[in-house]
């Protein structure tokens, strides 16, 4: 990926998640639970952006079955840097479905990582998790 090796990948996978989880915690201490998903979705891609990173929201994932690209309506909540899938919720607690659908998506796009925070929780840490596709060793 990007023409680096697997070392300085996995480096930069894990700057940029530390990034984004600070930008997280940002936005969880400012709102806290109780907030529409979407509001925690938009502050998160203020704060990122304000980070100066490239973050692209509500991006379109077609499912590809069988070599046919199916519209299928799937979106990924955001994409930083073309390299980290985010996800975000604002539920009574995460499921493991709700790992599975963010797997799916790094399958899908081919991408090693992705975050799934759910903001409707006292402590944001106990809401949030790291799902990898095949991350480098």
């Amino acid at each position: 990926m990007f023409g680096v090796d697997s070392g300085e990948e996995r480096v930069r996978l894990n700057q940029l998640s530390n990034v984004i989880v600070s930008a997280a915690l940002r936005v969880h201490k400012e709102l806290g639970p109780g907030m529409l998903e979407s509001a925690y979705e938009a502050c998160l891609y203020f704060e990122l952006t304000q980070s100066g990173l490239r973050v692209e929201r509500q991006k379109p994932l077609p499912l590809v079955y069988r070599g046919q690209r199916m519209n299928c309506g799937y979106r990924l909540d955001l994409l930083v840097e073309d390299v980290i899938i985010v996800e975000v919720k604002a539920i009574e607690r995460l499921e493991q479905v709700h790992s599975a659908q963010l797997l799916s998506y790094l399958r899908q796009t081919k991408l090693k990582l992705g975050l799934l925070f759910n903001f409707n929780v006292k402590w944001l840490q106990d809401g949030t998790r790291r799902v990898v596709n095949a991350f480098p060793e």
